[in-house]
């Protein structure tokens, strides 16, 4: 079982590439006069209906996937993915603590319902049914190309070392029409289950 679960992290971690402009990443409001707001549009176009808007003061908003014309990204707001005018949005970029992780990544799987965020170096995981549990990151390692948010995990797990890998591809939460520009698959032990599910860089 050992073998098999690394051997599927591994062939996962091997045949995803970073692309140009990597994502998801971080954005910050810019350009939009006092007393307005950046809206949220239910597709790439201007006469998209409106289905929420930005403050425009906002920052760290996630975009998790940018339209073939390179002129709207993709943004979640309440409970489903919108899109907003990149004219309008500053790159900020990703800040990465010092264990190799984005800073405040949550992550978060259903079947069964569970829940892991970066925290100081510490992974704090949690589910409906058992008590939370802060593990210690031992290894967070990158693979050296600037911008990959590929990350390949090993930490203090729950009965033995846990390991995990973090990787970019469209993920859904399968709650919600929420999109996610970051994946995770996860053992909290050696013998444990692969739990798998979406990450976020902005919850």
């Amino acid at each position: 079982m050992k073998a098999k679960a690394l051997a599927l992290i591994c062939a996962m971690f091997f045949s995803t590439t970073a692309t140009a402009e990597p994502l998801p990443q971080l954005y910050d409001v810019t350009g939009v006069a006092a007393g307005d707001v950046l809206n949220i549009r239910a597709s790439d176009s201007a006469s998209a209906e409106i289905i929420g808007t930005l403050p425009r003061d906002a920052q760290a908003v996630e975009v998790v996937a940018i339209n073939d014309a390179g002129s709207w990204g993709q943004v979640n707001t309440a409970e489903r993915a919108g899109w907003v005018n990149l004219t309008y949005l500053a790159a900020r970029g990703v800040h990465i603590d010092h264990y190799n992780l984005p800073d405040g990544l949550f992550c978060m799987g259903t079947e069964p319902f569970w829940s892991a965020q970066n925290t100081g170096g510490r992974l704090h995981f949690d589910t409906p049914d058992t008590p939370a549990r802060d593990m210690e990151i031992w290894m967070a390692q990158d693979s050296g190309i600037e911008g990959d948010l590929r990350r390949m995990l090993q930490f203090a797990g729950i009965g033995g070392p846990g390991m995990g890998f973090i990787y970019p591809t469209q993920c859904s939460d399968g709650m919600s029409d929420r999109a996610y520009g970051l994946a995770i698959s996860l053992m909290t032990a050696p013998d444990s289950a692969m739990l798998s599910g979406c990450c976020t860089l902005s919850r």
